[in-house]
């Protein structure tokens, strides 16, 4: 990882953030979940960048991502810092694991640990940050009963975070984790062997 230049690290941070921001509009549900619970891409994104450019970098695309995304929110920028703190965690504590040895064994068990921490600082964010914003748009009864309709677990806001968000970060970063460790690889080689005239002249 030393071997890439400071310039080239800014030109590929810039690329990840600008791959992030777009893949971050295309999202999708997980079945048996609360309907307003989707997942995108964009973390693992932001998961290679930090394997193949370091720690820096990978927060700082995920800070540009997020904040470009405050010109289109629907949350008032509580999803927005709510998705840079969880993706933070999922991505410090991923590649951690991966740098004290650069296996995919320990990328694998950062990965499973980050997804852990995320889950878990998922379930703050939301008692805390996303409940709040949208407890001033709809009730929180009416948003337990939304998701009670697709979980019977979810029947207080406690049961909610338990058995509604904290599930479902599990299963994303899971999602996350998986597309970022198996092109990680591919894509760091490509990096560490680009020629930036080539990419001028192309």
């Amino acid at each position: 990882m030393n071997n890439i230049s400071t310039i080239k690290k800014i030109t590929f941070t810039a690329i990840f953030a600008a791959i992030a921001t777009i893949i971050m509009f295309f999202e999708f549900p997980i079945p048996f979940m609360p309907p307003f619970l989707k997942v995108d891409l964009s973390g693992a994104v932001i998961l290679i960048a930090a394997y193949v450019l370091g720690l820096g970098p990978a927060i700082s695309a995920a800070l540009i991502k997020d904040l470009l995304h405050l010109f289109s929110t629907t949350t008032g920028g509580s999803g927005e810092l709510a998705d840079f703190l969880m993706t933070s965690t999922l991505v410090i504590i991923a590649y951690l694991f991966y740098r004290s040895r650069m296996e995919r064994k320990f990328a694998i068990i950062g990965c499973i640990s980050g997804t852990l921490a995320m889950s878990i600082v998922g379930m703050i964010t939301n008692k805390l940050i996303i409940i709040p914003f949208y407890s001033q748009l709809m009730p929180i009864d009416a948003i337990i009963s939304a998701c009670a309709e697709v979980n019977p677990l979810i029947g207080s806001l406690n049961g909610y975070l338990l058995f509604g968000v904290f599930p479902f970060n599990l299963l994303k970063g899971a999602i996350l984790s998986i597309v970022a460790v198996a092109l990680q690889q591919r894509l760091g080689s490509f990096i560490r062997n680009t020629n930036f005239r080539t990419l001028q002249n192309g």
